[in-house]
């Protein structure tokens, strides 16, 4: 009896290699998503200081060591203190990979998460402890699909799935009673939450950045402004290869977010959102 072809598996807008113990985490490739091998080599301690983003070769640092990414043929290299299991090198390590070999397929990607309605994707933009996993997570856990959490491609205006799960910190974990533990991977602790599955790609709707204030607020931006809300999250911080695509991008609707530090206002918050998308 012949033993079925397995589909391909991929994450980011890439058919992934090399990580068939993470297939759980994957959706699956439309034949369009070019390929990209994920390798583990021992850290050989020649680590570098800054990104280094070339036309065909890109090398960056990582937690515990670094990355290099090669154009043709596609594939990253991952030299760290201790090779991850194939659901670690997903997620997180494989993001600012993704981020590059997107830019050399003429795709954006920004730091974002994003959130399904309606068969169209809303992306939510934070600084780093802004509330954008847990806010995220807080949605999946009350029946909203999760497109991605931490890396948003884009290929043209269609965004594009995510490694099917999101990290917490503890408390986040805690407050929300979701998550499993993974213990220590990169430089924290986490606390897993698993993702349902999506299509592959989806239409992109609107934009919302997060953030903390003295109470809850919802802005939509106008203008230059759109623009200037968008750039500072962009994941490769090169110039654009087709402005128009950006311009376009900003044209969407933008919100402002923004809610006080504690816990008794995330579920308002997510609800304001949910009525801005609805609206």
């Amino acid at each position: 009896m012949r033993t079925p072809l397995r589909s391909r598996q991929g994450c980011y807008g890439f058919a992934l290699q090399g990580v068939l113990g993470a297939d759980a985490l994957l959706v699956d490739a439309p034949s369009d998503w070019p390929g990209l091998e994920l390798v583990r080599e021992p850290d050989d301690g020649h680590r570098p200081e800054e990104d280094s983003i070339g036309p065909s070769r890109a090398v960056l640092p990582l937690q515990r060591g670094w990355v290099e990414i090669e154009r043709s043929p596609g594939r990253a290299t991952f030299r760290l203190e201790e090779p991850p299991p194939d659901g670690d090198l997903v997620h997180p390590y494989l993001a600012p990979a993704a981020a590059v070999a997107a830019r050399w397929a003429g795709r954006e990607s920004f730091h974002a998460g994003a959130v399904i309605s309606d068969g169209g994707a809303w992306a939510l933009l934070g600084d780093k402890e802004n509330g954008k996993s847990t806010t995220l997570a807080w949605l999946a856990l009350h029946g909203h699909s999760v497109l991605v959490d931490d890396l948003l491609v884009l290929d043209g205006a269609s965004a594009l799935a995510g490694p099917r799960c999101i990290d917490l910190r503890e408390e986040a974990a805690e407050r929300l009673g979701a998550g499993e533990a993974l213990g220590m991977v990169g430089l924290r602790e986490r606390w897993r939450v698993k993702l349902g599955s999506v299509p592959a790609a989806v239409p992109l709707r609107g934009w919302f950045t997060l953030g903390w204030g003295d109470e809850l607020t919802l802005e939509r931006l106008q203008g230059p402004e759109r623009m200037l809300t968008l750039l500072p999250y962009r994941a490769v911080a090169l110039e654009p290869g087709a402005p128009e695509d950006l311009i376009a991008l900003a044209s969407l609707p933008v919100w402002r977010l923004r809610r006080p530090r504690h816990w008794d206002w995330l579920e308002p918050a997510a609800a304001r959102l949910l009525e801005a998308i609805s609206a």
